[in-house]
């Protein structure tokens, strides 16, 4: 079970070994559609590999909940800006995954709603919109020990990380996946309403014109269409221990 892989004794020395203090710490990218296990696998691989996990979708979120609250329209890039201009959003990983606070206020269970997943993704298609918070998400990963998941980490926000992951799964998989988190809100909509609106998600992501969403040119791809959560944590695993092996321990120049 995900519990017992979890365990810090299943930690490689080599990529948690403080008696290194000057090793590079990596930077592991995961990219992927809405409903393919980002979080739960990006929450893994941190906790396994003893880095930090930084939910960036949850930063969308957070600037798509503050815009319907503030009644803004999430096409307006005018009013949007400036909206940012006066935004703060922190991320503080948990066991549970990360907390997210929006201008010092911790707003977590208020980002899990359709309006504010599907305000994430229009929210994103705007470039000047995009470019804050890729300049948001660098600052919170440049010192690496981090497993960043989202849209375009490995294209545009770390395109040098040391191991990149798209983590992809059929449509429907997905769909089914998104309807099951939504616990007693399911009782409101349709399995096939979510999968309907994860497919028009996935369009707009992938179509705008800024940073769409695909695969790095190095990236490695992981589908997990027929692949139980084991199965795919499994893979994942080897993926970055392949990829880093012992390489991430050579230590940087002192400045």
């Amino acid at each position: 079970m995900i519990a017992e892989r979890m365990s810090s004794e299943s930690i490689p020395a080599s990529l948690n070994s403080p008696s290194k203090p000057n090793a590079r710490r990596p930077i592991i990218a995961i990219d992927g559609p809405a409903g393919a296990g980002k979080s739960t696998i990006a929450r893994h691989l941190a906790s396994y590999f003893g880095l930090l996990n930084l939910e960036t979708g949850a930063m969308y979120r957070a600037f798509a909940f503050k815009a319907l609250s503030a009644s803004i329209s999430l096409e307006d890039v005018p009013p949007l800006l400036e909206l940012s201009a006066q935004t703060t959003i922190h991320l503080e990983p948990t066991e549970a995954g990360n907390r997210v606070f929006l201008d010092g206020v911790d707003v977590t269970g208020e980002l899990r709603e359709p309006s504010v997943t599907d305000g994430a993704s229009r929210v994103s298609v705007h470039p000047q919109i995009r470019a804050w918070m890729v300049g948001l998400q660098q600052e919170l990963g440049v010192a690496g020990g981090v497993v960043m998941e989202g849209r375009d980490i490995g294209t545009v926000v770390f395109p040098n990380a040391d191991v990149k992951i798209f983590l992809d799964a059929a449509p429907e998989v997905r769909g089914l996946r998104r309807y099951d988190q939504l616990g007693d809100a399911a009782a409101e909509v349709q399995p096939e309403e979510v999968v309907r609106e994860l497919r028009a998600r996935d369009e707009r992501d992938r179509n705008r014109a800024d940073s769409p969403l695909k695969p790095a040119d190095d990236a490695v791809l992981l589908d997990s269409t027929h692949l139980t959560l084991d199965e795919v944590v499994a893979q994942a695993e080897a993926i970055v221990t392949e990829k880093l092996g012992s390489e991430i321990l050579t230590p940087t120049p002192s400045k």
